[in-house]
């Protein structure tokens, strides 16, 4: 008698646990090259914009051919690579909190990698994908409420601030949209990579919609709904380089730094700063003249011994009277308290000569600055030309702060040669974001004028040009934005999308490699 019954079916194979290892050698090279691209997408001088879109698709091929745990260390020293990279190219110091700040932030970066190594083959490809680019989002939004760096570093939205039809989104999202979207592209055209199945094409026309929309929607806000209306002539102006180079020279003959300028006699000190206060004086008056109705000084642009403060605020006072203008000035003060030995401060003085606000840097710059941080309330005033509001450079780096009411965001600034530009370029984010004109007058680096959907207005680099201003026309009615109204909802969103793939791939089996 034949035997009918049919065969079991064979227990099908458990995926394998590690990746082939074939497939490990064939990772080593991408992990070498994604490095290499992503050196040019850090937020410094030497950013292609291009790369902020490169690196992320190698970097994630090679986490997903290698180990979990061995390969999400590669991915740290990668970017540990790139931060120190990003200090070197910057010329700002590798000192020890700059190192280990370099240290937790390639941490955080590393941990949307991880995430997906060890998600994705437990979601539904639809799910997999979304994996990197919320927890992209997730990592950049963590960055700026867990360390003192803010966008400074660690922002991929920062490297696309001359490609405004796509910087539109910031206005509703803030900048963890473009990490989201960025991260978004990597994921999908890693699915691609590893098969070209329906639903892998599928995935892709996707992605490509959602990022032509953005762009659409950037392009047409842009074209049918430009910044209009009046316009004020705002000036900004640095001292010239003759005496800022005499004043340097003289502070540098006091061996106890901050402490010992404040202690020196006034007659070793003052003639260099009377020199400064007088050339600012000087230009404001010439810009004046030539119709600017607001003059902006950049950060520390004044500086003096606290006993003598009450002068040099009384002739900028009397300067804005005499010319007839909004007149904002950085100063900084020399005091001999421990261990800031001074104060770094902004204050707006209105045509009659009265101080409208008097605001403290709210972020001192991590490792080199030991100013007492102001209260962060930035100040804001109703004026003829729009509500004026002022933070102080670095300040800029946290969209938290910058989302203010304002028509008109005065930044004045202190950079240097190396970073200036680059952080000047940084700035326009805040400007799309908040819906303001933003202008930072930058003492030593470049000088820039945006107005809400990131145009740029005026442009004056420090080290290029013979006289150090810069003057621009610019809306004095700026807008709401949904990021005004809204604040971090997108990041928060990114945050809980990111623990619910986690819960869901908890309880879900894992998929092979490549399916």
């Amino acid at each position: 008698m034949t035997n009918t019954t049919a065969p079991a079916p064979p227990h099908p194979t458990p995926p394998p646990p590690f990746p082939p290892t074939r497939a490990r050698r064939r990772a080593w090279p991408l992990l070498l090259l994604g490095t290499g691209v992503m050196l040019f997408a850090v937020g410094g001088r030497w950013d292609v914009a291009v790369a902020a879109w490169i690196f992320p698709v190698l970097l994630l091929r090679f986490t997903r051919l290698s180990c979990a745990w061995s390969g999400a260390p590669c991915i740290w020293l990668a970017h540990l690579g790139a931060a120190v990279f990003w200090v070197q190219e910057s010329a700002i110091g590798l000192n020890a909190v700059v190192l280990a700040g370099a240290l937790a932030l390639a941490g955080l970066q590393t941990l949307p990698f991880l995430a997906d190594r060890l998600l994705a083959q437990r979601l539904p490809p639809a799910a997999a994908d979304l994996v990197f680019p919320v927890a992209v989002a997730a990592a950049e939004f963590l960055i700026t409420l867990l360390s003192p760096f803010g966008t400074a570093y660690g922002s991929l939205a920062v490297t696309q601030h001359a490609d405004l039809p796509l910087l539109q989104v910031v206005s509703v999202t803030g900048p963890w949209g473009i990490g989201f979207l960025v991260g978004y592209a990597a994921s999908t055209v890693n699915r691609l990579w590893e098969r070209t199945d329906r639903p892998a094409r599928r995935g892709a026309l996707v992605c490509m919609a959602v990022l032509l929309s953005v762009l659409l929607a950037g392009g047409a806000r842009q074209a049918f709904f430009p910044p209009q209306g009046t316009t004020v002539r705002i000036a900004g102006v640095s001292p010239s380089r003759t005496v800022t180079e005499r004043l340097r020279t003289t502070l540098a003959r006091f061996a106890d730094g901050r402490g010992g300028v404040a202690a020196a006699p006034a007659t070793a000190v003052r003639p260099a700063m009377t020199a400064v206060e007088n050339d600012l004086l000087a230009a404001t008056r010439r810009e004046a003249a030539a119709g600017a109705k607001i003059v902006i000084w950049p950060e520390e642009a004044v500086r003096t011994q606290e006993s003598q403060e009450s002068a040099a605020l009384a002739a900028a006072r009397a300067e804005a009277r005499r010319s007839g203008v909004y007149l904002e000035i950085g100063i900084r003060v020399y005091s001999t308290a421990a261990p800031a030995y001074g104060r770094d401060e902004a204050l707006l003085v209105d045509p009659r000569g009265t101080v409208l606000w008097t605001y403290q840097k709210a972020h001192p710059i991590p490792g080199s600055e030991r100013y007492t941080p102001g209260d962060g309330q930035v100040p804001v005033v109703r004026t003829p030309y729009g509500r004026l509001a002022d933070v102080i450079c670095y300040d800029a780096d946290f969209p938290a702060l910058m989302r203010t009411r304002a028509d008109i965001m005065l930044v004045p600034a202190h950079d240097w040669k190396e970073y200036g530009g680059a952080h000047t370029d940084k700035a326009v984010l805040a400007a799309v974001e908040g819906g303001y004109s933003l202008i930072r007058q930058d003492a030593e680096g470049v000088s820039a004028a945006y107005d809400a959907e990131g145009h740029v207005l005026a442009r004056a680099d420090y080290f290029t040009t013979g006289r150090q201003t810069m003057v621009a026309q610019v809306p004095v009615r700026g807008g709401t934005t949904v990021y005004d109204r809204v604040g971090d909802t997108f990041a928060w969103l990114c945050l809980a999308a990111l623990a619910a793939l986690t819960a869901t791939a908890l309880v879900r089996p894992r998929r092979p490699l490549g399916r």
